[in-house]
């Protein structure tokens, strides 16, 4: 039996007019935001935790993750809960828009001058209906610092 991987799903979201896409086996849901309780001394990345069935978990707002400003108030957004090594975090992004398939060999390394905030948080680039998406490095997100406040 042949286990190489040929072919990733993703799943695509949009924050503004960019599009991203993280590894779909990393998504656990995808639901409506939630009423956030803050963290005391947290993190400028998170804005703070929800209670989705009796976990807590950290709400990430991607768009502060690249220095966009924040959603307008008339829009909900939509929170992508995607699990880490040790931790399952919830995403805020403006909305989730589709699921792609991407083989491997179409996944480009980030560009070099794409140095700009967050950008140290893109694993590569993929084509998805003739738009660059650009794929997210969930690993990457939370520091040490954010993990011992989400503890």
């Amino acid at each position: 039996m042949n286990r190489d991987i040929h072919e990733i799903q993703m799943a695509c979201f949009s924050l503004g007019e960019s599009l991203f896409c993280v590894d779909i086996m990393r998504i656990k849901e995808i639901i409506m935001p939630q009423k956030l309780s803050n963290l005391p001394r947290a993190s400028d990345l998170l804005d703070g935790v929800i209670n989705l069935r009796g976990n807590v978990i950290p709400v990430m707002d991607v768009r502060r993750l690249f220095g966009m400003s924040r959603i307008s108030d008339d829009k909900t957004g939509k929170l992508l809960v995607v699990s880490l090594a040790r931790q399952t975090l919830a995403l805020a992004v403006d909305n989730v828009t589709e699921v792609i398939n991407v083989p491997v060999t179409e996944i480009k390394p980030p560009l070099d001058a794409s140095e700009g905030i967050g950008m140290e948080h893109i694993l590569g680039v993929c084509i998805a209906d003739d738009r660059v998406c650009m794929i997210l490095d969930i690993d990457s997100l939370l520091g040490q610092t954010e993990l011992r406040e989400c503890a």
